[in-house]
């Protein structure tokens, strides 16, 4: 095994120490399977990792499948690709699959297939020898989920999703260690409201809410640690002028918050040996995370992280896209810069993005070129129709 893939299984098992055992001296909040906090679709990613209240798109299914009710698509199939630490090796990647169906104009269906691979492993022991009986293993984390959304009036719908989670990080000793599973539920609401007159153009506002990942905590083999996934709250909106029938102008802000508990001080003796997570339920885990950071009301808010993206469409055909996205310096350090673009052809929506770090902490992401497709299977125009009716009335 190379040095730089030597250094790359290090580095990524470090990170998952600090997940399976969060004891250190620092209170940023860690969760099992974090994979789950990843944009799987380029288009969101190139807008600093936001969607919760962007127009809809085949990728809602992780974002907020309330938005489902709202497409112009009757159904489409999508596919991501995006590579992970991609500097350094070539076999760790998070890939997605996602198909939504909007059976009517009151309701829509969403599936979803995530997998995050670690790539090829090799287990040695102590002496560098290879430990034959675990040989070369493959790590990976998976989730499954399916939502059903509804529309509760022409401009507001709800949906719910359901989530199996699976985390095989072959960890333990043994020579066949059972993977650790959960469940998550989401609970989603989408607002999209009437055009009005904004400085002699057309605009309308969006606004969406999403609760996901609420659910059991992970329990690994090795030393029976049970891990919190990351339940979050996203709530968002969306600003859409529509210059005219062909060139739209959004620009979109998002905040977020991880609804787990903080780190508290732990002690031996009287002697204080670091932070961790306490041992608690998921559900007290959810209300006591907005009160229970040490440095009181301050602290809570910085646990919040906040996104902000542009996007600018033309004819539906050809989009530019750029974000920023921020968290405090104290809760994880994720800060940087996103790129993207979009374009269709006869058959297809292609999306790339791009990420810039403005961290002094290496963003896994960077530098790297995200891809998705999106592929039509039906078209239904009625909101089409309906839009361009609404700007020529104004």
């Amino acid at each position: 095994m190379s040095f730089t893939k030597k250094f790359c299984v290090v580095f990524i098992f470090s990170l998952i120490k600090i997940n399976l055992y969060p004891q250190n001296n620092s209170r940023v909040i860690t969760t099992g399977v974090p994979f789950l906090l990843i944009s799987p679709d380029a288009r969101s990613a190139g807008m600093g990792e936001l969607g919760v209240a962007t127009s809809p798109d085949v990728f809602s299914q992780q974002w907020n499948p309330s938005k489902y009710v709202f497409s112009e698509k009757g159904k489409e199939i999508g596919l991501s690709y995006t590579p992970y630490l991609s500097k350094l090796v070539n076999d760790i990647f998070l890939a997605n699959i996602t198909y939504s169906l909007k059976k009517n104009d009151r309701s829509a269906w969403g599936f979803s297939l995530k997998y995050f691979s670690l790539g090829d492993i090799q287990f040695n022991d102590l002496i560098g020898n290879t430990i034959v009986q675990q040989g070369i293993e493959r790590p990976n984390e998976l989730t499954l989920d399916a939502s059903y959304g509804l529309k509760l009036n022409q401009s507001f719908s709800m949906a719910v999703a359901a989530r199996y989670i699976r985390s095989d990080l072959k960890l333990s000793s043994d020579a066949d260690p059972t993977p650790a599973s959960s469940i998550g539920i989401d609970i989603s609401g989408f607002y999209i409201g009437k055009t009005f007159k904004f400085k002699k153009r057309v605009a309308r506002f969006r606004h969406g809410f999403n609760v996901s990942n609420i659910g059991p905590r992970l329990k690994y083999d090795e030393g029976g640690q049970k891990n919190f996934i990351p339940t979050n709250i996203k709530v968002g909106s969306s600003l859409d002028i529509i210059m005219d029938e062909v060139n739209i102008l959004s620009f979109n802000l998002e905040l977020n918050k991880l609804l787990v508990p903080s780190p508290v001080a732990t002690y031996k003796d009287e002697t204080f040996i670091g932070y961790q997570q306490p041992d608690i339920s998921f559900i007290k885990g959810i209300f006591e995370s907005f009160t229970d950071a040490p440095g009181g009301f301050s602290e809570e808010l910085k646990e919040v992280t906040w996104a902000f993206g542009i996007e600018y469409e033309f004819q539906k055909s050809f989009a530019l896209r750029t974000g920023y996205f921020n968290e405090s310096l104290e809760k994880g350090s994720r800060r940087f810069l996103t790129l993207g673009a979009g374009f269709s052809i006869d058959f297809a929506k292609i999306d790339i993005s791009y990420l810039f770090s403005t961290s002094k902490i290496r963003n896994p992401l960077e530098n790297t070129l995200r891809f998705s497709i999106t592929l039509p299977l039906s078209t239904q125009n009625i909101e089409i129709e309906e839009t361009k009716e609404e700007i020529s009335n104004k």
